[in-house]
């Protein structure tokens, strides 16, 4: 389906998109594809940055596209949700986050991640990924949700789940 009219930068307090809904995916034609989301801005209050990387809220955040900044507010084990696309510094708000294509990231990319690194939330600081490890001696799967194309430019390929 072919979708016009969507401003990806728009950050609103009231479900803006119409005739779509929270949770709705945009391909911009381009090699990128975004997902509408509501925001929690969490136990440390964390305002958003374009380039910030968010997870979905504790379990029940993928199923009401709720997301979050703060990884203590990410209960289990840290589901990413997308990068930030617009800032954002209300809680409550709705914006689209980026989940696939290229993206610059704003926080370093963590576990010491070299280009061509698999990169998942687990483990990773507020707003940040983190390399993925090769060996998980915890028995503890780690979901890969993006790759480092330019690590010291934290420059990565979104691919976070839809």
């Amino acid at each position: 389906m072919f979708m016009i009219g969507i401003d990806i930068n728009s950050v609103s307090t009231t479900a803006q998109y119409t005739p779509g809904t929270i949770g709705a995916v945009f391909d911009d034609g381009f090699y990128k594809v975004y997902k509408y989301v509501k925001y929690s801005d969490g136990t440390a209050n964390l305002d958003l940055a374009a380039g910030d990387v968010v997870y979905y809220v504790d379990d029940t955040g993928y199923g009401t596209h709720t997301v979050t900044a703060d990884v203590s507010d990410a209960t289990g084990q840290e589901i990413g949700a997308g990068v930030v696309v617009a800032a954002v510094t209300e809680d409550a708000s709705y914006f689209w986050v980026q989940i696939k294509g290229a993206a610059t990231v704003t926080e370093a990319l963590g576990g010491s991640a070299g280009d061509g690194d698999p990169l998942t939330c687990v483990g990773a600081s507020d707003k940040a990924l983190t390399k993925a490890a090769e060996a998980d001696s915890t028995g503890v799967y780690k979901p890969v949700v993006a790759f480092a194309v330019d690590a010291s430019a934290k420059e990565i390929i979104c691919d976070f789940p839809y």
